[in-house]
């Protein structure tokens, strides 16, 4: 989770949060918030992350890696965790307005749902850098 703190610590103008993804316990893909840098909606740190882990692996299936975020993944993210076949999710903070995977579980209900969730990673550091985002943006 480290790692991923570190990638949120880079953000320039937007909602800090990082992400990395690992493979065999090494990072093979890392990202952070570009949306307002890169006017994207889509340019979320784990929709970064994915798409340049895919790349790497010459596959849109992730299987067996795993990924770190600071935050739990919103809706859009969390699909895209789910379409990629990652094994595993570790989240700092909980989102409980839009988090997708434990707060707001919108995917409860699949089938074939093998992915491990696990929240609250470093949880005090994770919020700690948002509130401070957020502070200072007020």
């Amino acid at each position: 989770m480290q790692s991923a703190i570190e990638q949120a610590l880079k953000c320039k103008k937007d909602v800090p949060i990082g992400c990395v993804i690992k493979k065999d316990g090494i990072i093979i893909a890392s990202a952070h918030n570009k949306r307002e840098e890169d006017n994207d909606i889509l340019a979320h740190a784990e929709m970064l992350a994915i798409k340049d882990a895919q790349k790497k692996m010459n596959s849109s299936r992730l299987k067996g890696c795993e990924l770190y975020v600071t935050l739990e993944p919103c809706p859009m993210c969390a699909w895209a965790i789910f379409q990629s076949g990652l094994s595993a999710v570790y989240f700092g903070a909980y989102n409980p307005q839009y988090g997708a995977l434990i707060s707001n579980n919108i995917f409860k209900n699949l089938t074939n749902n093998t992915l491990k969730v696990y929240g609250g990673i470093e949880e005090d550091k994770c919020k700690k850098i948002l509130e401070e985002f957020f502070k200072s943006i007020r």
